[in-house]
Order: structure tokens, then sequence, then C-alpha cells
């Protein structure tokens, strides 16, 4: 029954690791400021707290934590140091476990963009780790709207990016809105988001989901775009095809910022946050995700 957990854990993410379940999420942080709160579970139903990933660090913002497992280590990414949803920078840590604490490597992924956030990390088949993140675009090209938007770089090693970055998908629908008449820049745009990436391997193509819209609002949702290797070229579905989650009146509000992992019976497992009625917090929800007629579709939930 969702929510899985009932305090504050936005844009989670799973890591299925040794038959158990880690559950990473932005969250308030500790009284003495730890950051990213760290979930165990053997069922993805029952969860409990384990720990935190950072040691306490105060006066910043810290978003969307997503962490993977590669040679014997944990890695985990996320964005800090911006103020009001601005400037941020994606950084790694490392850790030997996955309930760390994780130490910080220090120097940012991405330091030639001025806003950076959302990292996902993704290993293909032949073993090759790929980055997925968010940038923020100001041009009008094709049908694109201004604002923020997801790509993706190969990773070197689990620290260091190519700095070959293809882009993945920028927003393009009305739905997308994140604030209109938003001051950024320098100038006033209205400002269109999408963010949140997380891929499927499926059949033989690659399925980049994401959230977009304003993370606060009814608006917000699940789509996805379809390519045939992880650089791309992506793809947009049928618009009827998308969002495929997305606010159901009277029992979440603003679902989105997913995961996947594998279910204890096998299947996948789609996990992502959503407010209460009440919109007093954004908690943790647990999907079955099916595919019909070759297409991604939410089934009812774990039970």
């Amino acid at each position: 029954m969702n929510p899985v957990y009932s305090a504050y854990f936005a844009d989670p993410f799973v890591l299925r690791h040794e038959g158990a379940y880690y559950a990473y999420g932005t969250a308030p942080a500790s009284m003495e400021g730890a950051q990213f709160p760290i979930l165990y579970s053997q069922d993805l139903h029952q969860w409990e707290q384990v720990g935190w990933a950072l040691q306490p660090r105060r006066g910043r913002e810290f978003w969307a934590p997503e962490v993977a497992y590669h040679a014997g280590k944990f890695y985990l990414y996320y964005s800090t140091s911006g103020v009001e949803g601005q400037d941020h920078q994606l950084y790694v840590a490392v850790s030997d476990t996955p309930t760390g604490v994780f130490q910080e490597m220090g120097q940012a992924l991405v330091p030639d963009e001025p806003f950076t956030i959302d990292a996902h990390p993704f290993q293909d088949r032949d073993g090759q780790w790929y980055l997925y993140y968010c940038k923020d675009f100001l041009t009008l090209d094709d049908d694109h709207r201004v604002g923020t938007g997801i790509v993706v770089d190969r990773l070197i090693d689990m620290t260091r990016l190519a700095g070959e970055p293809s882009l993945v998908v920028r927003p393009y629908a009305d739905w997308q809105l994140f604030r209109a008449a938003r001051s950024m820049y320098g100038g006033i745009y209205d400002w269109h988001t999408v963010e949140g990436a997380a891929v499927l391997h499926h059949e033989g193509r690659y399925y980049c989901f994401y959230s977009g819209g304003a993370w606060e609002l009814e608006n917000y949702g699940v789509a996805y775009v379809i390519a045939d290797h992880p650089m791309g070229p992506y793809q947009r579905p049928d618009p009827a095809d998308v969002p495929i989650l997305k606010t159901i009146p009277g029992l979440q509000i603003g679902p989105g910022h997913n995961s996947f992992t594998i279910a204890p019976e096998g299947g996948t497992a789609i996990v992502y946050h959503a407010w209460d009625s009440a919109m007093t917090a954004r908690r943790m929800c647990v999907d079955r995700l099916i595919w019909q007629a070759g297409k991604p579709r939410l089934a009812l939930p774990l039970t």
C-alpha cells in the first residue's frame, strides 16, 4: 500500500544489493546536519532508516542522490551548493558499504556548467557506465522550450566524465511548465523543466524516463523517450502515451522523480515520490511497471 514510508522522502533511488534494498532520497537533514537518509528493506514494503549518506554539512542544499555499485565500491552522485534552486553542481562520494558514510571526492563533475542536477548513473550491457544529468538551455531550438533538460555523457571512470554530452530530452510541451515569467540568467522566461532521468533497457532499446513540470504542483508527472543506444539520439513517443504517471485527484499529487529496481518476486518495480492530498510531504511510493503492446505502463502497486 502506498506510500511505503511515512516520512518526507523525495527523489527516491533504490539500490538492490545482495538481495536487500537500500533507498536514498532528498529529505531534511539530521539535527546535526547529516545529509541523505538511507533506508533499508528486504521486501520494498517495510523500511527502516539505517544511517545518513554524508557527514554533517550546513548552509547548502542537497538534492537527488543516486548510488552505483562498481568494483567493490559504492558511488553516491548528488547535487549541492545551490541557493533557492540555482547554482547547483554535481558531485560524487564513495563508500565501501551501501550504508556509508560516503566520502566526498571534492570536485564538481561538470565544472563548466552553471547548473547541473539529478545525476543518474547507468551501466550498459557491455559494462560501460554513462551519467545522465540535467542542465539549463536558453535557446528556442526546433520546438524546444527554454528551461532545464537532460543530457548524457560517458563515464571515463566512476568519478570522471568524457566531457562529450549528448542531448536526451528538452522540454517541449505545455504540461512541462515549471514557472511562467521566471527570472533566470539576467532574463525573464516561461521556464519549462524535464528532470530526474531513469533508464531501462527493454527488448533492445533504451527508455529514458523523466519527470516534467513543477515539482510542487499538480502538473508534475513521468514520461519517457526512446533510443537504440544510451547516447541517443532519443525519440519521443506518441503524445497520447505520456505521461504514464500523473496526479490522481484525492489520492496523490505531483508524482515523479522515479527510479527502478527488481522486485523480490521478479519483474520491474518503479519507485517514485508523490505529495499526499494535503501536500504536507513528498513520500516514497512503489508500483509495478509492465509492458503492454511494447509500451511501459503502471500496474497495481506491489503487494
